[in-house]
């Protein structure tokens, strides 16, 4: 978020009073009684008492008669913790954003509303069954309820702010689709290779095919794991219990392997002027480049980058103490402020099947039930798919028409309207192909890509990277680049949350899985019965002739996606004869898989280091929950090994890198936040990196940390190879050389950072994390920044890492993306299992419980998590309870 405000704001700030009554006004009610206002628009209220038990940080469990009134209630809490981030999200997702801020979100709001997640998420809600459409309303009542008791700065100090630039600004009632829309919103921040193919399209337009393929090299698999290791082939659910998970999940057009249809108006581009060219529309705009817009938009919904992933891993019973599984989970997404999750429970006060809720675990404001967590009988946990499940298509464009199979066919187009506060109104002309929005002409990138275009035809070489072929039967030689992407069509995730929470065997757990469309992620799973087991869900694509490792020729419909991956062929198992699962983005099949999934896994680091550190618990045994929280905080650096053997044998002409070379030696990979050797080691390899792609006379994204160890490494025998060549920031023409200028490159760097005595050295103060809030905390003026950020706080860990604190090689060592949350989940006893969140429950600035579980994240600090009626009691630090109106 980028806001501008002026001096005068500043000014105004101070004449207001921005005193004690102005920040605290919005914090909610914790205890005592609140009769709830008859609900505008018609819509059901509360029917019954409903009872809100919150402990010392702010977690609230609430128990209430039917599951209307449960989500009403959910609705209530989330708005109380977190209006404001709940608006701003919605206004996100609906490309609205410039009726908060004004012109300077335009970009944003045409970049999403070329998307349309909210039109989509319109058609999802429609598309509900009955009782799980009644949940999404309830909920919707539950916020517009809270609503209805406050206004402006009562709702959260940012309106305070907000209202010196747009006073006139008044949220608007809550819908089922502003819930849904932020499924989209997730998928776009789990997005995988979509960056991945842009830059090898941009890069095959000068490099040659070796070069390439070097920069990209496969999935290590000798070297690490698989998450189906067991069974590559990805069918090793024993015969009874896949058979009943595939009746009770089989419900009409899910998993069917259908021809492509997507729907027009779920794929739609821009066109800022009808008829502009490519190039003008890029003229004209004043487009930013795509890293910069796409940067813009994640700030919006966590950055992407090496961080994005996440690990979790199942234990058996037969290797724990307890004698029952431990299951542990920690998503890692951009760092934010407040914290993408907040904890719950929602507790039917009497379990029935109308209501036939008891689950406790990690949600997101905004949205009703719970994402990662258990209820009475099961556990789950998530980490991203990683699978493919974006192409870009190179088109040929006549006009307003585009080429496929030697025909021309209209390009779909609707307009819209962008509302900008102090402005007038944008309009906006949005077009599409059958294959998605046509993004050439948005952003400097895809207009490059479709100005010289190098095709893919085969399957993940860069040997086929052709420039495209003529054909007599096509009449242009115009070419467009277009989207297909399955979270821009309507899909079912936003019932198989429901059907997740209330699950009380695999069975039911699959069949919750067979919902989760979008986006694609690996599901483990535990039971109180002592079972584990995985589930790969999602909509895969069946691929034509290519595989989306580069831009496929959409004027040949063999290309075109042939459907989708039937449920009961999507990777699963069920207590695998090793005992455990462990999912960290790596490779989930080998080859003998019969479905293509991708070329872009995470390069298995992660969970080459959890399963030899698992694998060592076990041998010691039993495995304890701490053992499993331990595992989580692993700072191993990737590269520790290439490093230290391609510095076995290196000295240089100076003292201090010298020493810092032994200390490389010595080091034992940790990148702990008070290690010297491991700043050193970290700037070392930005060093390295950046110093490898010199010589290419080319632009070279160095997005991947864990793909670059794997080119390091590969490099690394040969002597002579031309990746030891530099002489951009220094001379450098063969290895030794290379080893000797990076070093003393690296010293020098840190010298200026942190002085020239390696006791100041320290990991954890340069590679710190700063909390930054996603609206005014980054607008540029240092007392409104103030109000809404905190930190810096030290820590470890770093990309690739288990403790998976991500950095940006050539943008400093700040952390930018984060485990999100750590939780181990414990079937034996619930009240045994631990969580911990990056900042704090509630999204009020000042508020005590604003950041109070970070200094605590920082060092693994985990917490009891209360489950029985029993223990909640014994935390309650407040009750609060919500009464209907009287009719």
């Amino acid at each position: 978020m980028f806001v501008t405000l002026s001096v005068v704001v500043v000014l105004a700030l101070a004449a207001v009073g921005f005193g004690t009554w102005t920040v605290t006004r919005s914090f909610p009610q914790r205890s005592g009684e609140i009769t709830m206002s008859a609900p505008k628009g018609g819509n059901a209220g509360l029917r019954a008492e409903v009872t809100v038990q919150r402990d010392s940080r702010g977690i609230p469990t609430i128990t209430a008669e039917s599951s209307a009134d449960l989500f009403f209630a959910q609705g209530f809490v989330h708005a109380q913790d977190r209006f404001w981030e709940m608006d701003f999200r919605r206004h996100m997702t609906a490309g609205r954003l410039s009726e908060l801020f004004g012109e300077s979100q335009l970009g944003t709001d045409k970049f999403l509303r070329t998307l349309g997640w909210h039109r989509i998420a319109e058609k999802e809600a429609a598309a509900l069954p009955p009782e799980t459409l009644a949940y999404y309303q309830a909920y919707a009542d539950g916020v517009n309820a809270y609503m209805q008791e406050r206004q402006g700065a009562g709702l959260s100090l940012e309106y305070a702010v907000l209202g010196l630039q747009n006073a006139d600004y008044t949220p608007e009632p809550w819908t089922p689709a502003d819930s849904i829309a932020w499924f989209k919103a997730m998928a776009w921040d789990l997005r995988t290779n979509i960056e991945d193919e842009t830059e090898r399209a941009l890069l095959a337009q000068k490099l040659d095919a070796s070069t390439l393929n070097a920069l990209y090299p496969e999935y290590p698999f000798a070297e690490h794991p698989v998450i189906l290791a067991d069974d590559p082939a990805g069918a090793a659910v024993v015969a009874e219990t896949k058979k009943s998970a595939e009746a009770a999940a089989a419900e009409p057009g899910q998993g069917d392997a259908t021809q492509d249809g997507t729907d027009a108006t779920s794929a739609v581009s821009l066109s800022v002027a009808e008829g502009a060219t490519n190039e003008q529309l890029a003229m004209a705009e004043g487009l930013t480049p795509l890293n910069d817009l796409v940067e813009k938009v994640d700030a919006l919904v966590a950055s992407q980058g090496e961080g994005i992933g996440s690990n979790s891993w199942v234990v058996g019973g037969e290797y724990t103490d307890t004698g029952k599984p431990l299951l542990a989970n920690d998503p890692h997404l951009g760092a934010a402020l407040p914290s993408v999750w907040t904890q719950m429970q929602l507790r039917c006060k009497t379990v029935t099947t109308e209501c036939p809720f008891d689950v406790a675990g990690f949600s997101f404001s905004g949205l009703p039930g719970i994402v990662i967590g258990h209820n009475q009988q099961v556990a789950w946990g998530f980490t991203n798919l990683t699978t493919d499940v974006a192409d870009l298509y190179v088109e040929r464009i006549s006009g307003d028409t585009y080429w496929q199979d030697g025909k021309e066919h209209p390009i779909e187009s609707r307009n819209e309207t962008i509302v900008v506060a102090g402005a007038d109104d944008v309009q906006l002309e949005v077009r599409s192909t059958k294959h998605g929005p046509i993004v050439s002409g948005l952003t400097p990138d895809f207009t490059e890509i479709a100005k010289n275009p190098r095709i893919g035809q085969g399957t993940g070489s860069a040997e086929k990277a052709v420039e495209p072929e003529s054909d007599a039967a096509i009449t242009t030689d115009e070419y467009a680049l277009s989207l297909r992407w399955t979270a821009l069509d309507v899909t079912t995730t936003a019932e198989a949350i429901f059907k997740l929470n209330t699950a009380t065997d695999f069975t039911q757990f699959r069949a919750a899985a067979k919902l989760f469309d979008v986006p694609a992620q690996n599901l483990i799973y535990a039971d109180v019965e002592g079972n584990i087991g995985y589930q790969a869900p999602g909509k895969l694509p069946i691929r034509g002739a290519g595989d989306g490792w580069l831009p496929q020729p959409g004027w040949n419909s063999a290309y075109d996606w042939q459907g989708f991956i039937p449920f009961e062929d999507q990777p699963t198992t069920y207590n695998p004869k090793s005992g455990y699962i462990v999912t960290a983005n790596n490779a989930i099949v080998n080859d003998d898989y019969p479905y293509f999934l991708s070329r872009d896994w995470d390069y298995g680091y992660r969970a080459a280091r959890i399963v030899e550190l698992l694998e060592g618990h076990i041998k010691d045994g039993p495995v304890t929950a701490a053992d499993m929280a331990e595992i989580q905080m692993d700072n191993q650096f990737p590269a520790r090994k290439s490093l230290q053997q391609a510095y076995a044998d290196v000295s240089v002409d100076d003292d201090g890198a010298n020493t810092a070379i032994k200390m490389l030696e010595e080091w034992d990979g940790q990148n702990d936040p008070d290690s010297a050797s491991a700043a050193f080691a970290n700037v070392l390899w930005n060093s390295i990196t950046e110093q490898m792609v010199d010589e290419l006379d080319v632009t070279v994204p160095r997005s991947s940390q864990s793909r670059f160890a794997v080119v390091f490494e590969q490099q690394l025998n040969d002597p002579d190879s031309k990746w030891w060549q530099s002489a951009q920031h220094g001379n450098a023409s063969n290895r030794q050389e290379f080893f000797e200028l990076a070093a003393k490159q690296a010293y020098e760097e840190l010298v200026k950072l942190q002085g020239d005595n390696p006791k100041n050295w320290n990991w954890g103060k340069l590679h710190a994390l700063s909390l930054t809030s996603g609206t005014f905390g980054q607008s540029g003026i240092a007392p409104i920044e103030w109000l809404f950020n905190r930190g810096p706080y030290p820590v470890g860990g770093g990309s690739g890492v288990v403790n998976a604190t991500g950095w940006s090689l050539d943008d400093g060592y700040e952390t930018t993306t984060v485990p999100s949350m750590r939780t181990v989940m414990d079937p034996s006893d619930w009240d045994a299992s631990t969580w911990q969140n990056l900042t704090g429950q509630s999204g009020h600035a000042f508020h005590p419980n604003y950041t109070d579980q970070t200094e605590g994240w920082t060092r693994d600090e985990q917490y009891t998590w209360a489950y029985s009626s029993e223990a909640v009691k014994d935390v309650t630090n407040d009750t609060l309870t919500l009464r209907p109106a009287t009719k």
